[in-house]
């Protein structure tokens, strides 16, 4: 059984940081890749930001320059580091772990983290 707690989220006022954590727990062997993504209020889910196993990433180009994605494959957590935040963040963010592989299975499948709130707001 695999869980995962995002945590972070909260009300910041522009130009104001945040950084979001998501820590998966459970038999882990491991995780290909981990990405954020973010859904507004109206709008369809967007992809935030990726990073593979090896650290390669990738940016929305709305957030390139003000997030920073990182991960620690020890601790099966993946962090996203937000500065400089706008209104147009404000969203529900969620983790999401690409095929992430159980112990004794060579099988990967994708879990979702059920989000964690980020207002922008004066």
């Amino acid at each position: 059984q695999v869980q995962l707690v995002e945590s972070g989220g909260g009300l910041v006022q522009p130009g104001g940081s945040l950084r979001l954590s998501c820590a998966a727990s459970g038999s882990i062997f491991d995780i290909n890749e981990m990405e954020w993504y973010r859904q507004a209020p109206g709008n369809e889910r967007e992809l935030v930001a990726g990073i593979t196993f090896g650290g390669t990433t990738n940016y929305a180009n709305s957030v390139k320059g003000r997030f920073t994605i990182s991960r620690d494959n020890a601790k099966n957590t993946v962090y996203l580091q937000m500065n400089s935040l706008k209104p147009d963040d404000t969203a529900v963010y969620y983790c999401k772990l690409g095929r992430l592989r159980v112990v004794g299975s060579n099988f990967g499948k994708d879990y979702w983290g059920k989000g964690t709130l980020v207002t922008v707001s004066s």
